[in-house]
């Protein structure tokens, strides 16, 4: 069967992408998350404006990211292991998300994250761009 191309969500031309289940990913240090924290690029180019792109991320336990903003809305879906998500500051008493919860969180809409005593996956999906904006710049690693 032949592949033909087809329009996107945002009106550009792709081919049909799969990432095999057993794909090995390629994990790298986040250079925009407190340290700890790995990435791996599944989907797309989050330097591209209106590029679909599906990134992993994986928290090891113990992890709490600050609380920050996206320029995008993004969909959130744990992979594995648990994930607290908070608004302004890290609350304990949320409950944790477990593998397979889905959230969607609007673009400019402060959260956290962070994990208890097992590490975490989560994929996320958005429309790039990407970035990152901490709530209070002194959090934010790229400045230390």
């Amino acid at each position: 069967m032949a592949q033909t191309t087809h329009p996107g969500a945002v009106g550009q031309h792709m081919m049909p992408h799969m990432v095999p289940a057993d794909a090995q990913l390629k994990w790298t240090p986040s250079t925009v998350l407190p340290k700890g924290a790995e990435g791996a690029v599944l989907i797309g180019d989050p330097t591209k404006s209106g590029e679909i792109v599906i990134v992993r991320s994986k928290f090891p336990a113990n992890y709490q990211a600050p609380a920050h903003t996206h320029p995008f809305t993004e969909t959130i879906i744990v992979i594995s292991g648990s994930v607290g998500f908070g608004e302004d500051k890290i609350d304990k008493t949320i409950p944790m998300a477990k593998a397979g919860a889905v959230f969607l969180n609007p673009a400019g809409h402060a959260h956290t994250v962070w994990t208890d005593d097992e590490p975490a996956i989560i994929q996320v999906q958005y429309i790039g761009p990407g970035g990152i904006d901490f709530v209070n710049p002194a959090d934010d690693p790229r400045k230390k």
